[in-house]
Protein backbone atom coordinates (compact mmCIF):
# COMPACT_ATOMS: atom_id res chain seq x y z
CA UNK A 1 0.00 0.00 0.00
CA UNK A 2 2.55 2.23 1.01
CA UNK A 3 4.16 1.30 -2.53
CA UNK A 4 1.51 2.78 -4.13
CA UNK A 5 0.26 5.83 -2.51
CA UNK A 6 4.06 6.64 -3.48
CA UNK A 7 3.71 5.72 -6.99
CA UNK A 8 0.65 8.41 -6.91
CA UNK A 9 2.81 10.82 -5.76
CA UNK A 10 5.09 10.50 -8.11
CA UNK A 11 2.61 10.88 -11.40
CA UNK A 12 1.42 13.79 -9.36
CA UNK A 13 4.32 15.71 -9.48
CA UNK A 14 5.73 14.30 -12.74
CA UNK A 15 2.05 15.42 -13.95
CA UNK A 16 2.55 18.77 -12.56
CA UNK A 17 6.03 19.03 -13.75
CA UNK A 18 5.22 17.58 -17.03
CA UNK A 19 1.94 19.87 -17.54
CA UNK A 20 3.98 22.85 -16.65
CA UNK A 21 6.98 22.02 -18.67
CA UNK A 22 5.64 19.86 -21.62
CA UNK A 23 7.98 17.53 -20.74
CA UNK A 24 9.38 15.21 -17.80
CA UNK A 25 6.41 12.86 -16.89
CA UNK A 26 7.56 10.09 -18.79
CA UNK A 27 11.53 10.45 -18.03
CA UNK A 28 10.45 10.68 -14.30
CA UNK A 29 8.12 7.94 -14.02
CA UNK A 30 10.65 5.20 -15.82
CA UNK A 31 13.24 6.48 -13.77
CA UNK A 32 11.86 5.52 -10.77
CA UNK A 33 10.61 2.59 -11.84
CA UNK A 34 13.86 1.21 -12.89
CA UNK A 35 15.29 2.12 -10.03
CA UNK A 36 12.81 -0.62 -8.02
CA UNK A 37 14.52 -3.22 -10.37
CA UNK A 38 11.49 -3.19 -13.16
CA UNK A 39 12.30 -4.64 -16.71
CA UNK A 40 12.76 -1.57 -18.83
CA UNK A 41 10.06 -3.02 -21.03
CA UNK A 42 7.26 -3.74 -18.84
CA UNK A 43 8.36 0.43 -17.02
CA UNK A 44 8.02 2.17 -20.39
CA UNK A 45 4.78 0.15 -20.77
CA UNK A 46 3.57 0.75 -17.32
CA UNK A 47 3.76 4.66 -18.18
CA UNK A 48 2.59 4.79 -21.08
CA UNK A 49 -0.68 2.94 -19.85
CA UNK A 50 -0.91 5.17 -17.14
CA UNK A 51 -0.10 7.86 -19.51
CA UNK A 52 -3.35 7.55 -21.87
CA UNK A 53 -5.52 8.75 -18.81
CA UNK A 54 -2.44 11.74 -17.87
CA UNK A 55 -2.41 13.00 -21.42
CA UNK A 56 -6.13 13.09 -21.79
CA UNK A 57 -6.78 14.86 -18.57
CA UNK A 58 -3.49 17.05 -19.02
CA UNK A 59 -5.01 17.95 -22.82
CA UNK A 60 -8.50 18.51 -22.14
CA UNK A 61 -7.64 20.85 -19.21
CA UNK A 62 -5.11 22.57 -21.56
CA UNK A 63 -7.96 22.93 -23.76
CA UNK A 64 -9.81 24.77 -21.14
CA UNK A 65 -7.45 27.21 -20.50
CA UNK A 66 -6.92 27.72 -24.19
CA UNK A 67 -3.41 26.44 -24.27
CA UNK A 68 -3.76 23.80 -27.26
CA UNK A 69 -3.23 24.49 -31.14
CA UNK A 70 -4.90 21.66 -32.57
CA UNK A 71 -3.10 22.40 -36.47
CA UNK A 72 0.02 21.32 -34.21
CA UNK A 73 -1.57 18.76 -32.35
CA UNK A 74 -2.15 17.03 -35.66
CA UNK A 75 0.78 17.73 -37.74
CA UNK A 76 3.07 16.20 -34.87
CA UNK A 77 0.37 13.58 -33.06
CA UNK A 78 0.08 11.04 -35.88
CA UNK A 79 3.52 10.67 -36.97
CA UNK A 80 4.45 10.79 -32.84
CA UNK A 81 2.69 7.45 -32.94
CA UNK A 82 4.40 6.06 -36.01
CA UNK A 83 7.19 6.24 -34.16
CA UNK A 84 6.16 5.14 -30.57
CA UNK A 85 4.52 2.61 -31.94
CA UNK A 86 8.07 1.32 -33.47
CA UNK A 87 10.30 1.93 -30.63
CA UNK A 88 7.53 0.08 -28.44
CA UNK A 89 8.20 -2.89 -30.54
CA UNK A 90 11.93 -2.35 -30.95
CA UNK A 91 12.23 -2.18 -27.03
CA UNK A 92 10.59 -5.25 -26.14
CA UNK A 93 12.82 -7.39 -28.48
CA UNK A 94 15.93 -6.25 -26.11
CA UNK A 95 16.96 -8.46 -23.35
CA UNK A 96 16.95 -7.13 -19.97
CA UNK A 97 20.90 -6.80 -19.56
CA UNK A 98 20.91 -4.61 -22.89
CA UNK A 99 17.54 -3.10 -22.31
CA UNK A 100 18.00 -1.44 -18.92
CA UNK A 101 21.83 0.53 -19.44
CA UNK A 102 20.22 1.48 -22.93
CA UNK A 103 17.11 3.14 -21.49
CA UNK A 104 19.12 4.80 -18.86
CA UNK A 105 21.79 6.42 -21.53
CA UNK A 106 18.81 7.69 -23.17
CA UNK A 107 17.64 9.11 -19.88
CA UNK A 108 20.80 10.28 -18.66
CA UNK A 109 20.84 12.22 -22.38
CA UNK A 110 17.73 13.32 -22.19
CA UNK A 111 18.17 15.10 -18.65
CA UNK A 112 21.15 16.46 -19.55
CA UNK A 113 19.73 18.56 -22.41
CA UNK A 114 16.73 19.35 -20.43
CA UNK A 115 19.17 20.89 -17.87
CA UNK A 116 21.53 22.64 -20.08
CA UNK A 117 18.63 23.74 -21.94
CA UNK A 118 16.51 25.41 -19.50
CA UNK A 119 19.78 26.71 -17.61
CA UNK A 120 21.66 28.21 -20.06
CA UNK A 121 18.63 29.28 -23.07
CA UNK A 122 15.81 29.41 -20.82
CA UNK A 123 12.99 30.11 -23.66
CA UNK A 124 13.22 31.92 -26.64
CA UNK A 125 9.94 33.86 -28.05
CA UNK A 126 11.49 34.89 -31.66
CA UNK A 127 9.34 34.71 -34.72
CA UNK A 128 6.19 34.13 -32.83
CA UNK A 129 2.99 33.45 -34.96
CA UNK A 130 4.62 31.85 -37.72
CA UNK A 131 3.28 28.55 -39.12
CA UNK A 132 4.54 25.85 -38.32
CA UNK A 133 5.14 23.55 -41.11
CA UNK A 134 4.59 19.95 -41.97
CA UNK A 135 7.88 18.98 -43.11
CA UNK A 136 9.56 20.52 -39.71
CA UNK A 137 6.64 18.53 -37.61
CA UNK A 138 6.14 15.79 -39.22
CA UNK A 139 9.82 14.45 -38.80
CA UNK A 140 10.33 15.94 -35.41
CA UNK A 141 7.27 13.68 -34.11
CA UNK A 142 8.24 10.54 -35.60
CA UNK A 143 11.93 10.65 -34.12
CA UNK A 144 10.16 11.96 -30.64
CA UNK A 145 7.72 9.29 -30.51
CA UNK A 146 10.63 6.29 -31.23
CA UNK A 147 12.39 7.80 -28.29
CA UNK A 148 9.96 7.66 -26.08
CA UNK A 149 8.86 4.50 -26.05
CA UNK A 150 12.25 3.29 -26.29
CA UNK A 151 13.64 5.82 -22.90
CA UNK A 152 10.73 5.28 -21.61
CA UNK A 153 9.83 9.03 -22.02
CA UNK A 154 11.42 11.88 -24.42
CA UNK A 155 8.17 13.19 -25.74
CA UNK A 156 8.32 16.03 -24.28
CA UNK A 157 11.51 16.85 -23.91
CA UNK A 158 12.83 16.03 -27.72
CA UNK A 159 9.34 18.11 -29.07
CA UNK A 160 8.83 21.12 -26.89
CA UNK A 161 12.47 22.67 -26.65
CA UNK A 162 11.96 21.79 -30.64
CA UNK A 163 9.22 23.94 -31.25
CA UNK A 164 10.56 26.52 -28.73
CA UNK A 165 13.59 26.75 -30.61
CA UNK A 166 11.66 27.68 -33.13
CA UNK A 167 9.65 30.49 -31.33
CA UNK A 168 6.96 30.54 -33.29
CA UNK A 169 4.86 28.92 -30.91
CA UNK A 170 4.10 30.74 -27.47
CA UNK A 171 5.05 28.40 -24.57
CA UNK A 172 1.85 27.67 -23.39
CA UNK A 173 0.75 26.96 -26.36
CA UNK A 174 3.74 24.27 -27.25
CA UNK A 175 3.19 23.04 -24.07
CA UNK A 176 -0.51 22.22 -24.19
CA UNK A 177 -0.29 21.00 -27.61
CA UNK A 178 2.92 18.80 -27.07
CA UNK A 179 0.38 17.41 -23.41
CA UNK A 180 -2.74 16.95 -26.15
CA UNK A 181 -0.45 15.20 -28.42
CA UNK A 182 0.83 12.78 -26.21
CA UNK A 183 -2.59 10.98 -26.40
CA UNK A 184 -1.70 9.71 -29.31
CA UNK A 185 1.78 8.54 -28.53
CA UNK A 186 1.02 6.86 -25.47
CA UNK A 187 -1.96 4.76 -27.12
CA UNK A 188 0.48 3.47 -30.36
CA UNK A 189 3.12 2.97 -27.58
CA UNK A 190 0.57 0.64 -25.33
CA UNK A 191 -0.11 -1.12 -27.81
CA UNK A 192 3.20 -1.64 -29.37
CA UNK A 193 3.89 -3.04 -25.82
CA UNK A 194 0.86 -5.59 -25.53
CA UNK A 195 1.98 -6.80 -28.66
CA UNK A 196 5.63 -6.75 -28.12
CA UNK A 197 5.39 -8.41 -24.27
CA UNK A 198 1.85 -8.67 -23.83
CA UNK A 199 1.18 -8.08 -19.73
CA UNK A 200 4.59 -9.40 -18.60
CA UNK A 201 5.90 -7.81 -16.11
CA UNK A 202 3.18 -5.14 -16.05
CA UNK A 203 1.62 -4.39 -12.55
CA UNK A 204 -1.78 -2.83 -12.96
CA UNK A 205 -2.01 -1.37 -9.54
CA UNK A 206 1.05 0.82 -10.35
CA UNK A 207 -0.72 2.00 -13.68
CA UNK A 208 -3.46 2.82 -11.67
CA UNK A 209 -1.82 4.14 -9.24
CA UNK A 210 0.59 6.76 -11.48
CA UNK A 211 -2.51 7.93 -13.49
CA UNK A 212 -4.55 8.97 -10.05
CA UNK A 213 -1.71 10.58 -9.08
CA UNK A 214 -1.36 12.33 -12.80
CA UNK A 215 -5.11 13.10 -13.67
CA UNK A 216 -5.40 14.57 -9.56
CA UNK A 217 -2.48 17.06 -10.79
CA UNK A 218 -3.27 17.80 -14.99
CA UNK A 219 -5.66 20.49 -14.32
CA UNK A 220 -3.39 21.99 -11.57
CA UNK A 221 -0.31 21.92 -13.91
CA UNK A 222 -2.29 23.57 -16.49
CA UNK A 223 -3.46 26.94 -15.00
CA UNK A 224 0.02 26.69 -12.99
CA UNK A 225 1.97 26.88 -16.83
CA UNK A 226 0.93 30.58 -16.87
CA UNK A 227 2.47 30.83 -13.55
CA UNK A 228 5.89 29.20 -12.58
CA UNK A 229 8.90 30.02 -13.91
CA UNK A 230 9.70 27.12 -16.30
CA UNK A 231 13.28 27.95 -16.36
CA UNK A 232 13.88 27.14 -12.72
CA UNK A 233 11.96 23.97 -12.80
CA UNK A 234 13.38 22.79 -15.88
CA UNK A 235 17.32 23.15 -14.53
CA UNK A 236 15.41 21.22 -11.21
CA UNK A 237 14.09 18.25 -13.12
CA UNK A 238 17.29 17.94 -15.16
CA UNK A 239 19.33 17.09 -12.17
CA UNK A 240 17.01 14.65 -10.81
CA UNK A 241 16.82 12.50 -13.80
CA UNK A 242 20.52 12.74 -14.47
CA UNK A 243 21.37 11.70 -10.69
CA UNK A 244 18.93 8.84 -10.36
CA UNK A 245 20.29 7.76 -14.17
CA UNK A 246 23.99 7.94 -13.94
CA UNK A 247 23.65 6.01 -10.60
CA UNK A 248 21.74 3.13 -12.12
CA UNK A 249 24.78 3.22 -15.51
CA UNK A 250 27.76 3.44 -12.88
CA UNK A 251 26.26 -0.03 -11.02
CA UNK A 252 25.44 -1.47 -14.59
CA UNK A 253 27.47 -4.15 -15.83
CA UNK A 254 28.62 -2.18 -18.54
CA UNK A 255 30.52 0.02 -16.20
CA UNK A 256 30.08 -1.67 -12.60
CA UNK A 257 32.51 1.10 -11.33
CA UNK A 258 33.19 0.86 -7.45
CA UNK A 259 32.85 3.51 -4.39
CA UNK A 260 35.90 5.09 -5.25
CA UNK A 261 35.19 6.28 -8.78
CA UNK A 262 31.07 6.58 -8.13
CA UNK A 263 31.03 8.91 -5.36
CA UNK A 264 33.32 11.38 -6.65
CA UNK A 265 31.04 11.40 -9.47
CA UNK A 266 27.94 11.92 -7.43
CA UNK A 267 29.68 14.44 -5.98
CA UNK A 268 30.71 16.42 -8.98
CA UNK A 269 26.70 16.01 -9.87
CA UNK A 270 25.54 17.91 -7.18
CA UNK A 271 27.97 20.41 -7.52
CA UNK A 272 27.20 21.13 -11.21
CA UNK A 273 23.01 20.65 -10.57
CA UNK A 274 23.23 23.45 -7.53
CA UNK A 275 25.17 25.95 -9.50
CA UNK A 276 22.75 25.59 -12.81
CA UNK A 277 20.05 25.74 -9.91
CA UNK A 278 21.06 29.25 -8.66
CA UNK A 279 22.02 30.83 -12.05
CA UNK A 280 18.53 29.24 -13.27
CA UNK A 281 17.02 31.31 -10.23
CA UNK A 282 19.52 34.21 -10.94
CA UNK A 283 18.48 34.80 -15.01
CA UNK A 284 15.12 34.48 -13.77
CA UNK A 285 14.79 37.47 -11.15
CA UNK A 286 17.08 39.55 -13.84
CA UNK A 287 14.71 38.99 -16.31
CA UNK A 288 11.74 40.16 -14.35
CA UNK A 289 13.60 42.74 -12.87
CA UNK A 290 14.29 43.93 -16.87
CA UNK A 291 10.75 43.25 -17.35
CA UNK A 292 9.09 45.28 -14.84
CA UNK A 293 11.87 48.40 -15.95
CA UNK A 294 10.26 48.20 -19.19
CA UNK A 295 7.20 48.49 -18.25
CA UNK A 296 7.56 51.43 -16.07
CA UNK A 297 9.76 53.18 -18.51
CA UNK A 298 6.76 53.03 -21.07
CA UNK A 299 4.19 54.15 -18.70
CA UNK A 300 6.59 57.22 -17.70
CA UNK A 301 7.33 57.69 -21.38
CA UNK A 302 3.02 57.81 -21.69
CA UNK A 303 2.12 60.05 -18.49
CA UNK A 304 5.22 62.58 -20.26
CA UNK A 305 2.88 62.44 -23.38
CA UNK A 306 -0.13 63.02 -21.67
CA UNK A 307 0.89 65.74 -19.53
CA UNK A 308 2.29 67.98 -22.60
CA UNK A 309 -0.70 67.18 -25.02
CA UNK A 310 -2.78 69.35 -22.17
Amino acid sequence: MRQLVLLALVGLGAQLVDGSLGMAYGVTSTTLLLAIGTHPAAASATVHLAEIGTTLASGLAHWKFGNVDWKVVAKIGVPGAVGAFAGATFLSSLSTETAEPVMSTLLLVLGVYILARFTMLGLPRHNLGKPLRKRFLGPLGLVAGFVDSTGGGGWGPVGTPAILASGRLEPRKTIGSIDTSEFLVAVAASLGFLIGIGSQGINFGWVLALLVGGVIAAPIAAWLVRHIPPRVLGSAVGGIIILTNIRTLLKSDWVDASDAVRWPVYIAIYVIWAAALVYSIRQYRAHRAEEQRIVEEAGDKTGESETAST
